[in-house]
């Protein structure tokens, strides 16, 4: 039996978001390699002596997701790699993968680890084109924008089920790490304006805190932080979802929900320019109102070529000629 090795970074991480994307990651995965054995290292603490043998003895090794490339490795590392990987770690392949923040060309430091740990002949899967870009801009050339695993299941056929109409109520997210409080309480105060109850999920460990400082109304109700918890008011109420977590905004279309993302940071700002996914900017915060209060259709325009081409490299008998593969319904939720 193979090892196939998933550099998971929800291990050890404090943003639910991580464990929105591990689940479509995993899941691709295993559609790709049934038969193999996943084992997983964090991207969040160093790889040590046991993870290095497993690399060493594994068939692939993929990292899945978020925002883990950046300029400056040295200084800033979400994916916590060194030059002793650099050595010792090879042939390493992204799986929607982005690059963290908008930053100037990548320091020698960043280029020697990333051209040493990336395989060199594999294409890589990015979740967007500014880091698509990035990557070409050291030489890394075998490169492809999918978007993000977590919305390859957004097709025009699942689009099409999500309501266009405003609902009942709605769930919320906000972020802790990126505050502003004006515009995050005129965006609970029109929430309230236009819906009968708002849920707010606790994405990240701050959230509850920040929360608490700017709602007092009974009709905030707080949702447990778990995707499970998360899931559950998407499956089993009448929600539309407004918030400025990205992931969790992308979730709630996997449940088939109307959604507005405020985008806070490049990220969903660049797959929204790349896909149509519905994002507004922070300084746009009143076209909550407008989402509110008109008919809004979600359309998603996928990147399927670069999708199935990533995916046939692993098997081209099989996904060079199937629609874009998609995870099962247990699976996805």
């Amino acid at each position: 039996m193979r090892n196939t090795i998933l550099f998971n970074p929800a291990i050890a991480s404090t943003n639910m978001g991580d464990r929105i994307i591990e689940k479509s990651v995993r899941q691709y995965l295993h559609q790709l390699f049934p038969g193999d054995f996943m084992c997983e290292l964090p991207t969040q603490d160093p790889v040590g002596p046991k993870g290095r043998q497993l690399l060493k003895d594994a068939a692939f090794a993929f990292v899945g997701g978020t925002n883990l490339l950046s300029s400056a490795m040295n200084r800033y590392n979400q994916w916590k790699i060194n030059v002793l990987d650099a050595l010792t770690m090879r042939n390493v392949i992204l799986m929607g993968v982005g690059w963290w923040q908008y930053q100037p060309p990548a320091n020698a430091y960043t280029r020697f680890l990333l051209r040493r740990v990336l395989h060199s002949q594999m294409l890589h899967s990015v979740r967007d084109s500014y880091t698509e870009s990035k990557l070409r801009e050291m030489g890394i050339d075998n490169v492809l924008n999918t978007s993000c695993p977590t919305a390859w299941s957004l097709t025009p056929e699942h689009c099409a089920t999500i309501p266009s109409h405003r609902s009942n109520e709605v769930i919320m997210t906000l972020t802790d790490y990126s505050p502003d409080t004006k515009r995050d309480r005129q965006l609970i105060d029109t929430l309230l304006a236009y819906y009968d109850v708002v849920h707010m999920w606790v994405q990240g460990t701050g959230d509850v805190r920040y929360v608490r400082e700017l709602i007092q109304d009974p009709r905030v109700r707080l949702v447990n932080p778990s995707v499970d918890a998360f899931d559950h008011v998407l499956a089993t109420r009448d929600v539309d979802y407004v918030g400025t977590r990205l992931h969790a905004g992308i979730r709630a279309l996997q449940y088939q929900r109307r959604t507005l993302i405020v985008s806070v940071d490049n990220r969903a700002t660049e797959i929204s320019r790349d896909i149509g996914l519905n994002v507004i900017e922070r300084a746009d915060i009143g076209q909550v109102q407008h989402f509110a209060e008109n008919e809004v259709t979600m359309r998603i325009v996928l990147p399927v070529d670069n999708i199935k081409r990533w995916m046939s490299q692993f098997h081209p008998d099989v996904y060079a000629t199937d629609p874009t593969p998609q995870p099962n319904s247990l699976a996805s939720k």
